[in-house]
């Protein structure tokens, strides 16, 4: 339990750079699972039924991609949406830290943005992490787009990694979910992918009433 608290707390961390990537989560709460052979979710009293491609979920057109993994939609439809998810998100800048660091955060978004539009999916992920490690702002777009370029590139840990971090920048962004159960599906976690499609859909079908 103890060690538990202690890992929640690192994935809280303000500073991005400071929390935990997934390989790591894994790696240190692989060994505090005791009865390996009993799934998480009958030791902690959870139902879940088995998913089948029949079951009638209402998928909207980025799930629908998402579950067939159609990289190329997913990426006219990420171009398509830009950055208007972004609004809202806080960055809370002094003005001397804006203006000395700001232009040189937004170029390396922009060659990503480049990168990425032009399918070069390696250039994108070195641009956008240039903007993530410089810490000045925070974009969940920024990290669904990196998460497609690693999804492209077959580095898929890094790919689900990008989309929960995304889902941690932005709690309630349906892009995030859609974007963990491609990867889910890619690392042949099917039955995880379908229940994070439910979310996904669900926060949508939330966000369309509002």
């Amino acid at each position: 339990g103890t060690e538990l608290v202690r890992l929640a707390s690192r994935c809280l961390q303000f500073e991005p750079r400071e929390r935990p990537n997934a390989r790591s989560l894994v790696a240190a709460l692989t060994p505090l699972q005791k009865e390996t052979e009993v799934p998480s979710h009958v030791l902690m009293g959870i139902s879940q039924g088995t998913a089948s491609p029949n079951d009638t979920l209402s998928l909207t057109p980025l799930g629908e991609a998402s579950s067939r993994l159609d990289l190329a939609v997913i990426h006219e439809m990420l171009e398509d949406i830009g950055y208007k998810d972004d609004e809202g998100i806080a960055n809370d800048l002094s003005f001397q830290v804006w203006t000395s660091k700001i232009q040189e955060t937004l170029n390396c978004k922009k060659l990503g943005d480049a990168a990425f539009r032009a399918k070069d999916f390696a250039t994108a992920i070195k641009r956008y992490t240039q903007f993530i490690d410089d810490g000045t702002m925070v974009s969940p777009t920024v990290f669904a787009r990196r998460c497609l370029s690693y999804l492209m590139s077959n580095m898929l840990q890094e790919a689900l990694a990008d989309a929960m971090q995304a889902q941690v920048v932005s709690p309630e962004w349906p892009t995030s979910f859609y974007l963990q159960a491609a990867a889910l599906f890619s690392l042949g976690m099917d039955n995880d992918a379908q229940e994070t499609l439910k979310d996904g859909t669900s926060l949508e079908a939330k966000w369309k009433r509002h």
